[in-house]
């Protein structure tokens, strides 16, 4: 299998692509195609990308794009036991959450682009940021009040599950932003910070040489 991606600092799209692709446990290549670049905005860079965005898996000379049919595709062939927990209940939450970030929270995701080489200690957060941060942390207090706070593992459901790559970025953003959240929901986030996956792509983000030409915020101080 090959995944496609674009800027790790950036794109928090590709971020859930990789996500799922490690939880599954399958052999895969990874090629990056840079943002803000003549080739991108031209198409021309875009050959194996039917979408024009990224992620977009390659698997067995067909691809499969957006960040949530691959979370289900990989699902099907690595198996749904790795991606989703096992107790029914515990399934429903986690399908109504994954599919709430993958549709919603326009207000954060516009207010606050995923910026993993800055910080921005003075944010200023809008109504609509507030109300959408106010929402996921309600979100995963459920989720870890209901079903994860007896297990072994920290993390939404146990452990490491496809609502865990969903949220991934938005921990990024909670984080970059200092967004507020309650004290079961901070332990949380910082499970999810030092997350060997999570913290292998934050290193490759910080490496990155590509200047960004979009998705700047003011006030930010490097990371």
């Amino acid at each position: 299998m090959k995944l496609i991606i674009a800027n790790r600092a950036y794109s928090s799209w590709s971020l859930r692509g990789w996500l799922a692709a490690k939880l599954s446990g399958l052999p895969f290549s990874c090629t990056l195609v840079p943002m803000d670049t003549p080739g991108w905005d031209s198409g021309a860079a875009k050959g194996e990308i039917p979408s024009g965005k990224v992620p977009v898996l390659w698997d067995g000379g067909e691809p499969v794009w957006d960040s949530m049919a691959i979370v289900m595709w990989l699902a099907d062939k690595g198996g749904h036991d790795r991606f989703w927990p096992r107790d029914l209940h515990a399934r429903k939450l986690a399908y109504a959450m994954s599919a709430e970030m993958h549709a919603g929270f326009l207000g954060l995701r516009s207010g606050c682009p995923m910026n993993l080489k800055l910080r921005f200690p003075d944010f200023a957060a809008s109504p609509d940021v507030l109300a959408d941060a106010a929402r996921i942390d309600s979100l995963w207090d459920e989720a870890r009040t209901r079903f994860g706070k007896d297990l072994d593992e920290p993390y939404l459901f146990g452990h490491f599950s496809a609502a865990d790559v969903m949220y991934a970025p938005v921990v990024y953003r909670f984080a970059h932003y200092g967004l507020p959240l309650s004290d079961r929901s901070r332990t949380y986030l910082e499970a999810m910070l030092a997350h060997p996956w999570m913290q292998e792509w934050q290193a490759e983000a910080r490496a990155e040489t590509w200047p960004p030409a979009r998705y700047l915020v003011e006030g930010g101080s490097p990371a």
